[in-house]
């Protein structure tokens, strides 16, 4: 049974390959920006709500902005790479597939009523759609790097990292 677990990323520790480090490594920095959405959506639910929900809707627009990208590196590189080996409807990458369509549904749920004209409580319900995007990604994020990558570092050959490499090189 410990066999299993190690094509899960259960065991030791594994060394990742340029591309899958680059992925590693664009998480800090989108965690960074989450952790200022979140603190704005605190604010906003302490009535702290005119000045506060203006920053947000420029933030979530950044934030936006760079996890696009990212996520489409994953989506159309890492994950179909990975799915001809585990398969795209269920397991590991089907939940992680539902993970940024959760994230990015209320990412752009928020947006676009924040787009609208609204009332105070409408703005807190608004930025709430925001702290879920947050709870979403962070736990999405440590998934990713303490499973998904230490799979694919062991499941990929060293050509298909090469070729993940080289791929989401091109994604900008």
């Amino acid at each position: 049974m410990s066999g299993c677990m190690s094509s899960f990323g259960g065991m030791s520790p594994v060394e990742l390959s340029k591309g899958l480090n680059q992925l590693k490594s664009e998480h800090p920095p989108l965690l960074a920006q989450l952790e200022g959405l979140f603190t704005l959506t605190q604010r906003i639910e302490e009535d702290e709500i005119e000045k506060n929900f203006e920053e947000l809707i420029s933030k979530v627009n950044k934030f936006k902005e760079a996890l696009d990208p990212h996520s489409e590196r994953e989506e159309g590189v890492l994950f179909p790479m990975m799915g001809v080996y585990i398969g795209t409807t269920s397991g590991p990458i089907a939940v992680m597939e539902y993970e940024h369509d959760q994230a990015k549904a209320k990412i752009y749920e928020f947006l676009e009523k924040a787009d609208s004209t609204q009332i105070v409580e409408e703005k807190k319900t608004s930025a709430e759609l925001v702290k879920d995007a947050y709870y979403i990604l962070t736990e999405h994020f440590a998934k990713e790097e303490n499973v998904l990558f230490p799979m694919a570092e062991r499941m990929l050959s060293d050509d298909e990292k090469e070729e993940l490499y080289l791929k989401i090189q091109e994604i900008k």
